[in-house]
């Protein structure tokens, strides 16, 4: 297994000599005030379930998500997380040699790496405030086969407009676009920036419950592209990939409708109150540039002689973890990422931050 990961908090608390609950986790970009009200409710109620095997296709979750997302049935296929499908499709569809566009999620590469298919990033420029090129993606990806593009990106925060990207997809109609929308529930235009449901052979689409309903732990992924590509897919597939509890939890949420609705655009506003409130905080500072992008978390660059390893490590001496994003390629370990969390929590780490900033 390739970790090309952040924190993990369960290694962070036994280093520290504490427990888990004990540690402000701001590594984590899931939503900051799910998860939905009378899910867990839901699942605890649930937990006699664990006795019988699940579905072993995971169907009727799987006819639910379809249903409440106007997509045929054939075109869809669940699976343990949206991380069973990034590791799979380049093995199951012969892929020979990836685009990625980068800076971006590690598994993308390490999905390829452990394939053993011939991989390159096409980076954004920080000058541009990590924002992709679309005549550079253009003039790039003719000589790749596929391209991974997480939308909006993991950890800079930038979306490709759909406008723009179904352009892209529409000129190379020969070349396969593997769209991560994990965080796109985040942005408030998201209906209309999806790639759901545009029409396109050439495009896999990965949708993840993990964020927008804080339920990392239950491992809900969806791949959705055309009936043909998910019929490779699931002839590859192995049976009972989706557990008993993650099945029930999605059918239980795509029957929730007006509360799910109500909840998303909750968590929307509560990002950018919360996101506004903090960037404020730090106008004064020239130490720390930040990239605040469309998702929970926010990017940012330290100047002045700061290093990444040397916030992180204070932090933590605070029981405060953050991620180091040294190791993403095309970055450095002048950046950090973090993700928003309850508001006084944002606020404790928001002082704690600046503090160290004035004082290193």
């Amino acid at each position: 297994m390739l970790t090309g990961h952040g924190g993990n908090i369960f290694k962070t608390a036994n280093m520290l000599g504490c427990k888990p609950s004990d540690i402000t986790d701001m590594s984590s970009n899931v939503n900051p005030i799910g998860p939905l009200p009378g899910l867990l409710e839901f699942i605890k109620e649930k937990v006699d379930s664990i006795c019988c095997l699940p579905e072993v296709d995971a169907a009727k979750a799987r006819f639910a998500f379809a249903k409440r997302n106007g997509i045929p049935d054939a075109s869809v296929i669940a699976g343990n997380g949206t991380t069973e499908f990034i590791y799979s499709i380049p093995r199951v569809l012969k892929i020979k040699k990836a685009l990625i566009l980068g800076p971006t999620y590690a598994d993308y590469a390490d999905s390829c790496i452990m394939n053993n298919i011939d991989h390159q990033y096409l980076t954004a420029a920080e000058t541009d405030d990590f924002k992709h090129s679309i005549d550079s993606i253009n003039s790039t990806v003719k000589n790749f086969d596929a391209v991974f593009i997480c939308n909006p990106n993991n950890p800079t925060g930038t979306i490709i407009p759909a406008v723009e990207l179904e352009e892209i997809c529409r000129s190379h109609p020969d070349k396969l676009f593997i769209i991560d929308e994990s965080y796109l529930q985040f942005v408030t235009s998201a209906d209309n920036e999806s790639m759901v449901n545009r029409g396109l052979d050439n495009i896999i689409v990965l949708n993840s419950m993990s964020k927008i309903f804080k339920i990392p732990g239950l491992r809900i992924g969806f791949m959705i592209s055309s009936a043909g590509i998910i019929e490779k897919i699931r002839l590859a597939s192995m049976p009972w990939t989706m557990n008993v509890l993650a099945q029930a939890a999605v059918i239980y949420l795509m029957e929730q409708k007006d509360e799910v609705d109500l909840f998303i655009n909750q968590t929307r506003a509560f990002i950018y109150k919360e996101k506004k409130k903090f960037l404020t905080k730090f106008k004064e500072l020239d130490r720390i540039k930040f990239f605040p992008g469309k998702a929970t978390f926010i990017l940012a660059k330290l100047y002045g002689g700061l290093k990444a390893d040397l916030i992180c490590e204070r932090l933590l001496q605070e029981r405060i973890l953050v991620r180091n994003c040294a190791n993403f390629t095309g970055l450095s370990d002048q950046f950090i990422r973090f993700s928003l969390q309850a508001s006084a929590v944002n606020d404790l780490f928001s002082d704690k931050l600046k503090e160290l900033i004035q004082k290193v």
